[in-house]
C-alpha cells in the first residue's frame, strides 16, 4: 500500500549536493508545502504535496497536521556502543587534571572497557547496545555503526559481534559492524604488535567472514596503539582477505590520515591532530574525513579542523564516536551544532556531514538522501524553518521518525 506523507512545511532532501567541499545553505533544496510517497519500506516519489495527491490518487493519506521539517535519517558512521559498564572513574580524573597515561596507568583507559567486555555475557551486551542504538534512533539517527575493540582476544571480538549482529534483529535501526581487534595490543598479549595484527589476519578474520559477522576492519594509529607501518601492513592484508577499512587515525599525533590514504580506506576518523598536509592528503584521496566532536567534548581538547578540510575540499562527515570513555554523551545532533559554532560550518555543510557524506563513509547506496528508489529513513523537526535545528544547538529533537517507511516515533 503506497502512503503519502504530508504536507511538510520543509523538506529538505539533501539531494543534487556535492560530495566533497564546501556547501553553502543556498544550495540547499528545500521543498516547501512537501510530501513523499512511500511503499514497502522505499521512497516512490517526493515533490510539492498538492502534486503528489493528484499523481497518486490510489494513496493513502498520513496528514500531518502541525509545522514540521523532513530531513533524512541521520546516519552516525563511528561509535562503539556495544559495552558493558562505565568510565566513570576515569572521566572524574580527567576533569580533575589527570592525564591519558595517568588514568591508563591507574587501571583505567582502553583496557577497563576490555576488562568490563570481556566478563558480560552476550545477552548484557545485546541489551545494552540495543538499548543504545533505540535512544540513537528516537533522535533521528537511523542507521549506526558500531565496532567491536573491546573483546581483543578471539572469543570476546567474536561474542561482541555476535552481539552487534544479534542486537540488529531487536531494533529498526540499521546497525553496520566493524571488527576493530585492532584497538590496541592486549595487555596479555606477549608478543609484538605486528604478531598481535598477524594473528587477527590468521585467526580472527577469516571467522568473520565464515560467520558473515562483519566485513569492515579499523585500526587505531597512535603512540599507544599501533604504529603506522604495522597499521598499513594490516589494512593492505585485511583488505586482500575482502575487509574495507577504516581508521582512528590522528588524534593525539600525525600519520594515521595518511596511512589511511595509502590503504584506500573509506574514512579516517579523529583528525583533531591533522597538520596541513594530512589535510592535503585527504583531499585529493576519495577518504572520507569523519570528525568526532564528542571525543573533543569529552576529553576537554580541540575539535578536528573541520572547516579547514572542507575548504581544502575534503568530504567531511560528523559521527558521536559514542564509547564508555572518551565520548559517553552520544548526542548526534548536541555535537554537531555545538562544533558547527566553533569550527563555523555551515547548516549545509552539518546536514551534508550527517546524512548523505556519512553515507559515503559506509558504502550506503540507497541512505542519506530522500530521493525515489531510496529507503524511507527519514525524521521530522517541529518547526516550519529547517534553521531551528541548529539553533537551538540539538534541544530540538525529531516529532517523528520513520525507518523504511515504518514509523518508529
Amino acid at each position: 500500500m503506497k502512503i503519502l506523507l504530508g504536507p511538510f512545511s520543509q523538506i529538505l532532501p539533501l539531494s543534487g549536493l556535492s560530495l566533497k567541499g564546501t556547501l553553502q545553505d543556498e544550495q540547499l533544496t528545500v521543498i516547501e508545502k512537501g510530501g513523499v510517497v512511500i511503499n514497502a519500506g522505499k521512497i516512490v516519489a517526493i515533490g510539492p504535496y498538492k502534486a503528489l495527491l493528484q499523481e497518486h490518487p490510489d494513496c493513502e493519506v498520513a496528514f500531518i497536521d502541525q509545522p514540521m521539517v523532513l530531513l533524512p535519517g541521520f546516519i552516525d558512521c563511528h561509535t562503539h556502543i556495544c559495552y558493558d559498564g562505565t568510565r566513570n572513574r576515569d572521566y572524574a580524573m580527567r576533569i580533575a587534571g589527570k592525564s591519558y597515561l595517568e588514568i591508563a596507568r591507574a587501571g583505567g583507559g582502553i583496557w577497563d572497557s576490555v576488562t568490563k567486555a570481556r566478563v558480560a555475557d552476550l545477552v548484557t551486551l545485546v541489551e545494552n547496545t540495543v538499548a543504545r542504538a533505540n535512544r540513537h534512533l528516537l533522535e533521528g539517527v537511523t542507521t549506526i555503526e558500531v565496532k567491536s575493540g573491546y573483546g581483543l582476544n578471539f572469543e570476546s571480538e567474536v561474542k561482541m559481534l555476535r552481539a552487534i549482529r544479534q542486537a540488529s534483529l531487536h531494533t529498526a535501526a540499521t546497525l553496520v559492524p566493524t571488527c576493530l581487534a585492532a584497538h590496541m595490543k592486549p595487555r596479555d598479549f606477549s608478543g609484538t604488535e605486528e604478531e598481535y595484527l598477524q594473528w587477527a589476519l590468521d585467526e580472527l578474520l577469516p571467522v568473520l567472514k565464515t560467520e558473515s559477522l562483519a566485513d569492515r576492519v579499523d585500526i587505531f594509529i597512535e603512540e599507544t596503539a599501533f604504529s603506522a607501518k604495522a597499521a598499513l601492513t594490516y589494512l593492505q592484508k585485511a583488505r586482500e582477505q575482502g575487509f574495507a577499512a577504516t581508521v582512528h587515525a590522528d588524534q593525539f599525533s600525525a600519520g594515521g590520515a595518511a596511512v589511511a590514504v595509502a590503504a584506500g580506506a573509506l574514512s579516517a576518523d579523529h583528525l583533531e591532530a591533522s597538520s596541513d598536509h594530512e589535510i592535503d592528503l585527504l583531499a585529493k584521496s576519495d577518504t572520507v574525513a569523519v570528525v568526532l566532536p564528542g571525543a573533543s567534548l569529552g576529553l576537554g581538547m580541540h575539535y578536528a579542523p573541520a572547516r579547514r578540510l572542507l575548504n581544502a575540499g575534503a568530504s567531511v562527515a560528523i559521527a558521536s564516536d559514542w564509547n564508555p570513555g572518551s565520548a559517553p554523551m552520544g548526542d548526534l545532533l548536541v555535537q554537531a551544532a555545538v562544533m558547527s559554532a566553533a569550527e563555523k560550518l555551515s547548516t549545509a555543510e552539518v546536514l551534508a556531514a550527517l546524512t548523505y557524506r556519512a553515507a559515503l563513509a559506509l558504502q550506503l547506496k540507497d541512505a542519506g538522501q530522500l530521493l525515489a528508489g531510496f529507503a524511507a529513513d527519514m525524521q521530522a523537526y517541529p518547526t516550519a524553518d529547517f534553521r531551528d535545528i541548529l539553533y537551538y544547538q540539538g534541544k530540538m529533537k525529531p516529532a517523528k521518525v520513520w525507518k523504511k517507511g515504518e514509523l518508529v516515533q
